[in-house]
């Protein structure tokens, strides 16, 4: 959750696949959204050293950004293995874990959580300041229900001991516990908090926006959306979540198309936004808009980046008819 309800589980401008002076390691070709790239120097790097327990985290990491769930997993439990005292190998297990579940049987995705929720409390008594292991914990209690070990209270619990580490994901965290419990008025005076105490960061405005989006108050999500590319951008992928908002609610989609054009602008390409992933949007939008040539280009440049990303073959199949 990183208390920040990032869309992208699953540009003309902006990074290519020859970035001049680029720094050409694993971590920073995933961040560049470079995966067939990065994959293939983690097998490199795992070949040449078989316990390498980071390598095997990353490449975990990179079939992760691709929805590429049992291919990853496999590499997590091995960085798991070799590093078990690693709180963020615990959290990438637990997340790609929760992913896999999402798209298991009935039972199969019962026995998951459980291993979700195992993982996710290891990476924080492990690490009891990691924020983002504990906010995707808090997130697991919310939506999970008791016979997995859900539970608000314990989500409340989680919220409590955030206070003191991050206060406006605690704020995040008792937004959520309250929409959960159908009381909105509260949630909205939540979401409010976290802007406030987190100096309007872009973030924060963001999860207003998806907020109010999930109530469909879309004048409300677009006036908080506005702030995103002009507040305090704490996390750079909060312009892509912004502009994945409008795409889904299909309102404002020149904007949508400048958030990601300035996000590939920028200097700052982060691992929860790969560049492939963003071409993609940027092709869905142009699509919307009936711009079918600039679609294709979007399309075949996310391909050009990660060759396996079925969603940009699927949309490049379908504009291509």
């Amino acid at each position: 959750m990183r208390c920040l309800l990032s869309l992208l589980v699953i540009g003309v401008v902006g990074v290519s696949i020859a970035t001049a002076g680029a720094d050409e390691t694993a971590p920073s070709l995933i961040a560049n959204g470079r995966v067939d790239e990065a994959i293939a120097s983690l097998h490199g790097q795992i070949s040449a050293s078989p316990n390498d327990a980071q390598a095997h985290n990353l490449l975990c990491r990179a079939y992760f950004s691709l929805g590429e769930w049992d291919r990853g997993i496999s590499d997590c439990e091995r960085a798991v293995a070799l590093a078990p005292n690693n709180s963020q190998f615990h959290l990438w297990l637990g997340r790609i874990y929760g992913e896999k579940a999402d798209t298991a049987s009935f039972m199969t995705a019962a026995g998951l959580a459980r291993r979700v929720r195992s993982e996710f409390e290891i990476a924080v008594r492990l690490s009891p300041n990691n924020v983002d292991a504990r906010s995707d914990l808090a997130e697991f209690y919310i939506e999970a229900p008791a016979i997995v070990g859900g539970g608000q209270g314990k989500a409340e619990a989680q919220a409590n001991s955030l206070v003191t580490i991050d206060p406006a994901c605690a704020h995040f965290v008792k937004a959520r516990i309250a929409e959960k419990k159908g009381n909105f008025a509260a949630a909205e005076r939540e979401y409010h908090e976290a802007i406030a105490v987190g100096h309007g960061s872009a973030s924060a405005w963001l999860n207003l926006g998806l907020f109010y989006k999930h109530r469909a108050q879309f004048d409300q999500m677009e006036q908080a959306l506005q702030h995103v590319r002009t507040s305090r951008l704490d996390r750079s992928d909060a312009l892509v979540d912004a502009a994945e908002i409008l795409i889904h609610a299909q309102r404002n989609l020149p904007e949508a198309k400048q958030l990601l054009q300035a996000y590939l602008a920028s200097s700052s390409l982060v691992e929860q936004a790969p560049a492939f992933k963003v071409h993609f949007l940027l092709g869905n939008t142009h699509e919307k808009l009936g711009h079918k040539q600039d679609a294709v280009s979007e399309y075949k440049l996310s391909l050009s980046l990660a060759k396996e990303f079925r969603p940009a073959q699927q949309a490049l199949q379908r504009v291509s008819r």
